[in-house]
């Protein structure tokens, strides 16, 4: 199932991607609770299939004529994990990590598809990362490696935009990765049924004005998703709803000779095989 956030009379809405229309659940399978975390934590992601099995046309729009939300606008926590490409470290010159680095990103950090990035006033070495993102299903606290997977909803592009020279200013990168509008995910979850075990072997790609700068494969990552999963929950307890961007392949900006920065006016976009295009436009702090 592909899984949406989409906006409605001023409210966020749950939907059901459905080739060109969306499912409205509001409207098909009203006595299901309104946002993802919420279903994912009543266990009711078969009825959400049902409900878009026998939804009416009064139930559906087409998804051409809504605008898509992030698919979870305020995930309860955002954990993002730094350095797991194999190919990226390299290209960085940089040790392989024999644990996950972790570090956290705020809601207000991300924007959702279509919305602008914003490459705030105070640098401009605003750099883009393609990214898969877990999306937590059943929560949990110490998950082991073979039980990780059952704990994941589905996976959703993701773009882990950080401003570099913040980034170093310090051991910890949180500034530099948590300006506002900086980052961005969707345009929606693809559940885990749909995709490999782990979302592992798929081609994951970053576009900057059409022109391919990184060109990847998840097969790449130093630590797999069960790993990933496994690990987190041994320090705190995962929730529905959880998103969890796992690393960038190589290609990216401060990398590049000479250095490639995203700019006012430049269209970013995120490609994942068989999960999506998550396409962003991108202002200068204050336009937008």
């Amino acid at each position: 199932m592909r899984l949406v956030t989409f906006h409605r009379d001023g409210q966020a809405v749950c939907g059901l991607r459905r080739g060109d229309a969306i499912v409205d659940l509001s409207k098909a399978a009203p006595a299901l609770p309104d946002t993802w975390p919420a279903i994912f934590a009543a266990g009711a992601l078969g009825e959400v299939a049902q409900a878009a099995e026998t939804a009416s046309g009064g139930a559906t729009v087409p998804a051409a004529d809504v605008r898509l939300l992030a698919p979870i606008p305020k995930p309860p926590k955002i954990l993002a994990i730094g350095l797991n490409y194999r190919s990226h470290a390299e290209e960085l010159g940089l040790a392989i990590p024999d644990y996950p680095i972790v570090f956290p990103r705020w809601p207000g950090s991300l924007v959702g598809p279509g919305e602008a990035l914003v490459r705030p006033a105070a640098s401009s070495q605003f750099d883009y990362e393609a990214e898969l993102a877990i999306v937590i299903g059943a929560g949990g606290r110490h998950i082991p490696k073979a039980r990780a997977l059952d704990h994941v909803a589905g996976y959703a592009c993701f773009n882990d935009g950080t401003l570099r020279d913040y980034q170093f200013k310090s051991s910890q990168w949180a500034m530099g990765k948590n300006f506002d509008r900086s980052g961005s995910w969707g345009p929606e979850i693809v559940t885990a049924d749909e995709l490999p075990p782990g979302a592992k072997g798929l081609r994951i790609a970053a576009r900057l004005n059409g022109e391919t700068l990184q060109d990847g494969n998840t097969a790449d990552m130093i630590f797999d998703v069960a790993v990933i999963v496994s690990t987190l929950s041994q320090v705190m307890t995962l929730e529905p709803g959880d998103l969890i961007p796992t690393g960038t392949p190589p290609g990216v900006g401060v990398g590049r000779d000479p250095q490639v920065w995203i700019k006012p006016g430049d269209t970013l976009e995120i490609e994942i095989e068989k999960i999506g295009v998550l396409s962003n436009p991108v202002v200068a702090e204050g336009m937008g």
